[in-house]
């Protein structure tokens, strides 16, 4: 079974990185029950709290991460995470 690390990066009192969380968080519960769908570890950075991530991303957070590659941008489509998910390799 491989595994997927998903990075989302935002800061506090962001309403976009609030609605990308929520949108993570249901395609991961969606994946529970799928048969072939990676073990996802989800690990959460705030820009606030790290200089190089804050001057990388400040204009485009939220930021979806997949094994560390960029996935999205600003608003997290729930169906092309769910088929990037199935992809992991």
């Amino acid at each position: 079974m491989s595994t997927a690390h998903l990075t989302l990066i935002g800061k506090p009192g962001c309403h976009l990185c609030d609605d990308a969380r929520a949108v993570v968080t249901t395609v991961l519960a969606e994946l529970e029950s799928e048969a072939g769908a990676p073990t996802v570890l989800l690990e959460e950075k705030s820009i606030l709290d790290d200089a190089e991530l804050h001057e990388r991303f400040v204009e485009d957070i939220p930021v979806l991460l997949i094994n560390g590659r960029v996935h999205n941008y600003w608003r997290i489509d729930p169906v092309r995470l769910h088929t990037a998910l199935l992809e992991v390799r």
